[in-house]
């Protein structure tokens, strides 16, 4: 399994395995892994990352995609 950047929504799909930074935890950098149930960011790229809500819940910016090979 390798990682991509997040920064891309087409890249991002329901049910993607990510991390993703929730915004309490921005000046940590601490990442959240899970699965993706709704893309929040509209426009084409975001350098921050993708706004996502995850299956728990959980709304943070993808940092991380996993992709397996």
């Amino acid at each position: 399994m390798i990682s991509m950047e997040g920064t891309e929504p087409a890249k991002i799909r329901r049910g993607s395995s990510v991390s993703i930074v929730k915004k309490e935890d921005q000046q940590t950098g601490k990442l959240t892994k899970g699965i993706v149930e709704v893309v929040l960011t509209n426009s084409p790229t975001h350098p921050q990352g993708i706004k996502v809500r995850l299956e728990n819940g959980q709304v943070g910016r993808v940092k991380l995609i996993a992709v397996s090979t």
